[in-house]
């Protein structure tokens, strides 16, 4: 064989130059490698990037839990195998704020002693920068106890008619049973896609720009054109800019905006956007309100955070200094105002009747209801729960499985009952709170009314003679944020920024004024 080899050689230099056989041996070495670096690499790389089963992301709002990676490793007699989990998926657990920090210690002051004005007020509250407030916003969704997955009922063949498909009460008591997966009524029964065919019919081009908000949303409704266009004051230039703030309105109101001059063809006034709804599902204004104010996780499938605020406030703090003070420091996905006077149902069924708010039958028909399911009167024995009714007019939540499927709950009691949600808050709290260990944030009144001002109906407004008393249009907001600028730090919160000094309100001269036209019941709308 040796001798075979030696022969080769001699051969190659009898037809070609010595020179050239060099050139030919280093291209045949080239050739080799580049088919090695082909065939060997290209196997190694398929070796190295299996398929991907499993990934948990949080993109500008979106959630995403895929199904679990299996592989299975055989041995010789096929009988053992392993299983190889995906990382756990990633939940906000909320965070402390730095050693020192003013809001750490920050309490409440007693109230001031004016025995001319014994009515609710706003009181200060420790908000942090918005800087901080934008840093410390979670890049991951809080934790969903009882229920992971929530789909909602679809009805289109139903002969009901109902905007909420109107489920028996064996369907409302297997609502609440609450588990892992779950598809519950909510609304939009009649259509696939919210507001597209369904009742409460938003046109396709807003409804593509509703389903492009990705982070906070900010909402309100106009029915009726009963209130005017209230703008947001003190909201920083990033909110502006990624914060969608819509206004719903009917056809009705739409027309009144017009001949006002309030409204051009961008529909756009000043921050809202003004988003026109057709088809209404309910005569009655305030169930049509109900809408929107519980189903914004329906009417923007891909935004995390909500504000809704009623249409008679006035917003006057950024959005993302809400979130932070009321559900990101508390670390909860639902917050809201507790009543500023009363805590009962029975009393607030009561006052609903006093006040000519609903039917009388109606009122009393829902409270006996709710006896028989199991609710008391506001005890101590519920404590650390420190009222059963909210002040519903602000909204604060994260859009997670278990925020979202107590308002689809509240929002059927609202369709099925009275459109009192005061009455029906309670209820539903509590039967989900009985099944997880869900907790929300219901703070104080006087809070509430520190980042919201309270305005006028436009009936009230236009029955003033001219011009309406200075308190009524002219409401003298908080002054700017103070800051500490002594710097602080943390292990939990990495930030140089310090806590804004608790926002102080002035209150207007004209207080009896408007606490006389506040107290008076304007028909059925209030």
């Amino acid at each position: 064989m040796f001798k075979e080899k030696e022969g080769l050689f001699p051969g190659i230099h009898k037809f070609a130059p010595r020179k050239k056989v060099g050139m030919l041996l280093l291209c045949a070495v080239s050739l080799a490698v580049f088919l090695w670096v082909v065939f060997v690499d290209k196997g190694e790389a398929q070796e190295s990037n299996p398929p991907i089963g499993n990934r948990l992301f949080r993109e500008a709002g979106q959630k995403d839990n895929s199904t679990t990676i299996e592989s299975v490793e055989r041995t010789n007699a096929g009988q053992s195998a392993s299983t190889v989990q995906p990382p756990p998926p990633v939940y906000f657990k909320g965070y402390t704020l730095p050693p020192g920090n003013p809001c750490e210690s920050f309490t409440l002051p007693p109230p001031p002693a004016d025995k001319k004005r014994t009515g609710p007020r706003p009181c200060p509250v420790c908000y942090l920068p918005v800087e901080q407030a934008i840093a410390l916003m979670p890049d991951a969704p809080s934790f969903s106890p009882g229920v992971s997955n929530l789909t909602y009922i679809h009805e289109e063949n139903s002969e009901k008619p109902e905007f909420g498909g109107y489920p028996s009460l064996v369907q409302r008591n297997d609502s609440y049973d609450v588990r892992e997966s779950m598809s519950v009524h909510c609304g939009f029964v009649k259509g696939i896609r919210p507001g597209h065919q369904t009742g409460f019919d938003i046109d396709d081009s807003d409804l593509h720009e509703m389903e492009s908000c990705r982070g906070v949303v900010v909402a309100s409704a106009i029915f009726g054109a009963f209130d005017l266009i209230r703008q947001p004051k003190n909201i920083s230039e990033y909110a502006k800019k990624n914060v969608c703030f819509h206004m719903f309105v009917d056809e009705q109101t739409e027309v009144f905006l017009r001949n006002s001059s309030e409204l051009d063809g961008s529909m756009r006034i000043g921050l809202w956007k003004i988003v026109t709804v057709h088809n209404l599902p309910y005569d009655d204004p305030r169930r049509n309100g109900k809408v929107p104010k519980l189903l914004l996780h329906r009417l923007f499938p891909n935004a995390c955070y909500s504000l809704w605020i009623d249409a008679k406030l006035e917003l006057v703090v950024d959005p993302y200094q809400i979130l932070e003070r009321f559900l990101w420091r508390k670390n909860v996905s639902f917050a809201i105002s507790k009543h500023y006077r009363r805590f009962d149902v029975f009393v607030e069924a009561e006052a609903n009747k006093a006040a000519a708010k609903f039917d009388n039958a109606s009122i009393d028909f829902q409270v006996e209801f709710y006896k028989k399911e199991g609710l008391t009167p506001y005890s101590a024995a519920k404590l650390p729960i420190t009222s059963d009714v909210p002040e519903g007019c602000v909204v604060v939540r994260e859009h997670i499985p278990v925020s979202n499927l107590f308002a689809c709950l509240w929002f059927n009691e609202v369709d099925r009952f009275t459109p009192r949600d005061q009455i029906s808050f309670a209820i539903v709290r509590d039967k989900i709170m009985s099944k997880t260990n869900w907790t929300l944030n219901m703070f104080l009144d006087c809070e509430r009314r520190n980042f919201v001002v309270q305005g006028y109906h436009r009936n009230i407004l236009e029955h003033w003679s001219s011009p309406p008393p200075p308190g009524a249009t002219e409401i003298v907001h908080p002054p700017p944020p103070v800051p500490d600028e002594t710097p602080q730090t943390s292990s939990n919160v990495t930030t140089s920024s310090s806590v804004t000094e608790p926002l102080k309100k002035v209150p207007s001269k004209r207080g009896r004024d408007r606490k006389k036209h506040h107290r008076k019941v304007i028909g059925n709308f209030a």
